[in-house]
């Protein structure tokens, strides 16, 4: 199947840049699952733009370069933030209902933020933006979506009928769900937007298909990928047994949210950090896990109960309907949370434009390492950085069209020597396993010690899951595996290669920044 331009995710980034190109161009957009199964639709907080009167692009530019430990590219920071208003317009006129205060829109603030610059959709942003986008996209005849693809590997240069070995992208292969054949899918320009790899590890916020499958695709191919260890865990996940992965938005912080050690009833930020609860996420996930850690807890309090209760309900709707459901009263009684892993910031390497190393393949969002993270996201820059990103693939891809080549003949998927899986339950048990020694060996705080074992289960894991790769009938559950082996590796081994502590990653064995600045890459 070929089309003009083939993008791999159907959230902010994907659906932002289907957008762009389909003023000329004929898009085909894959999702793994259903269309609204990625990351966008479970974004609670809201998107950071400067558009305060007393605000300025120089204050949100040091923000998120204070946050991220001064390993953000300026050059980076400096082409999103400049950016953010007009992405906030681009939405506005697609209907995306904001809150506002009489003729302006209101504006929150979070986090390791000097001002209130987050817009919003009470605290179900992201359902709004994607519910807004794909109405947009399923309205252009352009425009074609297939869910239920569970992208393979990237079709380059080795899977041309006349084998050329060069590393240009080509398109997908990927398993239809509904047939249980693979396609070859090619196109003159693919993008990835897939996602993050949060299911690496056993307890996160991220939904189930987070599982790396871009980064773990474009490293195969060829790609760089960057500052891989740097994996943002949220400070306040909801602490529930029955009800995992659920977030408490860092707005509720923002709007006065205190932490409260549960055993002393003590209000511990302030002995941590100066600013609070309203410090960056890694600081605040830090601090939440040494009190779990030290006074042998569950978990910590979540504290807004001091705010009136209109106030409560009117800013945080969902959350107070769910809690409710469990047995909590927000505005009465404190939220049992937790840390859990939340954002990779960390992904393949990739300039101003979304290029990659190959050429013919781009990408954006959170499957990226764009130098606008650096060490630690700043709350709310994420769906900002897709809708940025996602214009300026496109925007590349329209400029250069003319000197993109068509695809060649592809070579089909060969599954004839295959046969279906009578041990699955291999999958599953890795699948378990890959999780748990990466929250254990690999989480908010690490040591060489603790990353060698993991490294060492990978190694030994590599063999099983390329032997059973090799001989079965490929599945969803099957490619997932190999992505997140592949992800957990690279963050293995640039968290092994990181001599110092900055930003989110922070290990007992160099406990102290380095002076200068320096991004962990990887070359396949």
């Amino acid at each position: 199947m070929t089309h003009d331009v083939i993008i791999i995710g159907s959230g902010a980034a994907g659906l932002t840049a289907a957008l762009a190109l389909a003023e000329k161009l004929k898009v085909l957009v894959l999702a793994k699952g259903e269309l609204t199964g990625g990351s966008t639709a479970w974004a609670q907080g809201g998107i950071a733009a400067v558009l305060d009167a007393g605000d300025t692009f120089e204050n949100h530019i040091r923000d998120t370069m204070v946050a991220g430990a001064g390993l953000n590219r300026l050059e980076t920071v400096e082409f999103v933030i400049e950016r953010a208003p007009h992405a906030i317009d681009r939405l506005v006129e697609l209907g995306v209902p904001f809150n506002s205060e009489g003729e302006h829109l209101h504006l929150t603030r979070e986090g390791g933020h000097s001002h209130r610059r987050i817009v919003h959709v009470a605290d179900a942003t992201g359902w709004a933006v994607q519910e807004a986008l794909l109405k947009a996209a399923n309205a252009n005849p352009n425009i074609t979506m297939l869910p239920h693809q569970a992208c393979i590997d990237l079709i380059t240069g080795k899977h041309e009928e006349r084998y050329s070995g060069s590393g240009r992208v080509w398109g997908v292969y990927a398993l239809n769900e509904k047939t249980g054949k693979v396609e070859a899918h090619t196109a003159r320009a693919t993008i990835l937007a897939t996602g993050g790899a949060g299911r690496v590890y056993q307890f996160s916020t991220a939904p189930r298909g987070a599982t790396g499958d871009g980064i773990a695709m474009a490293w195969r191919a060829g790609a760089r990928v960057g500052n891989m260890e740097m994996m943002q865990f949220h400070p306040t996940c909801l602490y529930n047994l029955e009800v995992k992965n659920f977030l408490i938005t860092e707005a509720v912080r923002g709007e006065g949210g205190r932490l409260i050690n549960p055993r002393t009833g003590h209000r511990y930020m302030l002995d941590y950090d100066g600013r609070a609860e309203l410090a960056p996420r890694d600081i605040v996930a830090r601090a939440n896990d040494a009190e779990i850690k030290r006074d042998g807890l569950d978990f910590v309090h979540l504290d807004i109960s001091h705010q009136p209760p209109e106030f409560v309900r009117e800013h945080f709707p969902n959350i107070y309907e769910k809690l409710l459901g469990l047995g909590i009263d927000m505005t009465t009684q404190p939220i049992p949370v937790v840390p859990a892993q939340h954002y990779t910031c960390g992904g393949i390497v990739i300039d101003l434009t979304g290029r990659t190393d190959l050429p013919g393949l781009y990408a954006a969002g959170e499957c990226t390492e764009s130098g606008l993270h650096g060490a630690n996201r700043l709350a709310s820059n994420s769906l900002l950085e897709c809708f940025v990103f996602g214009e300026a693939a496109a925007a590349d891809i329209l400029a250069r069209w003319d000197s993109f080549d068509a695809p060649p003949p592809i070579r089909q998927w060969d599954a004839s020597r295959v046969t279906d899986s009578d041990e699955e339950v291999i999958i599953k048990q890795n699948w378990t396993e890959i999780r748990r020694f990466m929250w254990n060996y690999v989480g908010i705080v690490r040591t060489t010690k603790r990353l060698e074992r993991a490294a060492h289960r990978i190694s030994m894991m590599y063999g099983e899951v390329e032997d059973y790769y090799g001989h079965f009938r490929v599945s969803t559950d099957l490619i997932e595996l190999r992505n997140l082996l592949q992800c957990a590796d690279l963050i293995v081994r640039s968290a092994l290669a990181r001599h110092e502590s900055r930003g989110l990653h922070f290990t007992l064995d160099y406990p102290k920044m380095l002076a200068v600045a320096k991004d962990t890459v990887l070359v396949p």
